[in-house]
């Protein structure tokens, strides 16, 4: 017999995990080959995992819900379709979540220690994701150590959480007792210098505090798989990069102007409605160019500069955003027009909020732009897009008087269309100089549409 592996994808260049949503075929059932066999969700996206090859799906090794690491094999399937009929045999029981290519460890009875909760012996094997594997290895943590970790995920997995709150405990009652040793003790520490390529420490989540609340007056919504990653996602982020954010504000009556007199015949031109976002995108691309460090990644201590462009776009799903955000990727954007820019705008965001965005639409990113203006908000401090090291944040266009400097020297007071742009970037390789003439850049770019621009 002839059994392939169909593994769990990498939906992004972030995802490490992916949750399964639903089996669509059951074991015994003949698949085509690139005919879809189940649905996955990520942060990023919700899509459907095709077949690799045609024959009998023999084995299904994840039940629906599970959380599953990249690269996993959640199924197998049977490619010799007689050998698969003639030998029939019962696949076994799906795992459980998280508990692909994991490892079982006995959880024996032990008194609390190092600010762990200790469990009730068990006799079954424990089993912990690669994930956690990885994190207990790096920071020391014995098997034994795991056991003895109360697991707040699927059938009391440890989950990563778990596994960092350990850690940080253990750090503070270590830090507790180095303080309670006596004053009149000397305590000589020989220096030690680390190996040059010692990791740095990976920063431990916060501690989890339970919230008291009325529960009478109040109501309990369990978090969706998307906000849960989505959660991480976020938190991550800002646990890698030093965020700053810079402000600086735009005349863009010109370009108001321009949308209002050109979008009827835009539309009637090029099938897709003119709005501001093309505009905004095309002149952030311009600056990109004169700033390439703002189109970069970090790599360690290496700064990788792309000389391409792959610009992402928030979008909010659903009527209030209630339904989460994505960031689909328009791929090469700095090579578009203006009008390949909009029909690329406007087919993302209406797959986006659609569901039928592939993996590849929503990988690669090299810059972020979100436009929070859209809900009317003045200017915000988006969080970074990893591995990006910038991400740019558009606010409402607003009418208010500016007071405005003529060729004579004088100053007047006219009505003019503003509006915020901010800027959140990674300060490890970006300062506040760099930032500021980046902004300064992009303002003067938005300001130069007027209405003879060419479309």
């Amino acid at each position: 017999m002839a059994k392939v592996d169909v593994v769990m994808p990498k939906m992004g260049e972030s995802i490490m995990e992916g949750t399964i949503l639903k089996w669509l075929k059951k074991v015994g059932d003949t698949v085509a080959k690139d005919e879809n066999i189940l649905s996955i969700a990520t942060d990023k996206v919700d899509a459907e995992v095709p077949a690799n090859e045609a024959g009998i799906l023999a084995e299904i090794l994840f039940e629906e819900g599970a959380v599953v690491a990249v690269g996993t094999t959640i199924a197998r399937i049977e490619t010799d379709v007689s050998a698969a009929v003639s030998t029939s045999t019962p696949s076994p029981s799906p795992a459980k979540a998280d508990e692909a290519t994991a490892q079982p460890v006995a959880n024996p009875s032990a008194p609390t220690t190092n600010g762990a909760t200790m469990v009730e012996p068990q006799t079954s094997p424990r089993h912990y994701t690669p994930v956690v594997l990885k994190i207990a290895q790096e920071e020391g943590v014995t098997m034994s150590e795991l056991a003895s970790i109360r697991g707040t995920g699927l059938d009391g997995r440890v989950t990563k959480a778990d596994l960092l709150n350990y850690i940080q405990n253990r750090r503070k009652q270590s830090a507790a007792s180095m303080a309670t040793v006596a004053p009149s003790a000397k305590v000589e520490v020989a220096p030690v210098s680390a190996p040059p390529s010692a990791p740095a420490p990976k920063p431990a989540a916060p501690a989890h505090h339970p919230v008291v609340y009325d529960a009478a007056r109040s109501e309990v919504v369990p978090m969706d798989n998307m906000r849960k990653l989505i959660a991480e996602h976020m938190v991550r982020s800002k646990q890698t990069s030093a965020h700053v954010t810079s402000v600086a504000e735009a005349d863009v009556t010109g370009l108001v102007n321009l949308v209002k007199k050109r979008k009827n015949a835009f539309e009637a031109t090029n099938g897709v409605k003119l709005t501001y976002t093309p505009f905004f995108i095309d002149a952030t691309i311009k600056a990109l160019k004169q700033f390439p460090m703002l189109n970069a990644s970090v790599d360690g201590d290496k700064i990788i500069i792309k000389k391409y462009i792959n610009f992402g776009v928030a979008v909010a799903l659903g009527e209030r955003g209630e339904g989460g955000l994505i960031v689909p990727v328009i791929k090469n954007a700095d090579e578009m027009s203006l009008v390949g820019l909009a029909r690329a705008v406007q087919d993302l965001a209406s797959r986006a909020r659609s569901k039928k965005l592939s993996p590849d639409d929503i990988q690669g990113g090299t810059f972020t732009l979100t436009n929070y203006g859209t809900s009317g908000n003045l200017f915000g401090a988006p969080i970074i897009n990893q591995p990006q090291v910038a991400i740019l944040g558009t606010g409402a266009v607003v009418k208010r008087p500016v007071v405005k400097t003529l060729d004579d020297g004088s100053d007047v007071i006219t009505i003019r269309s503003m509006m915020y742009l901010s800027l959140s970037y990674d300060h490890r390789i970006i300062d506040g100089a760099l930032a500021g003439f980046f902004l300064q850049t992009l303002c003067k770019n938005l300001e130069s549409y007027d209405e003879n621009f060419t479309l």
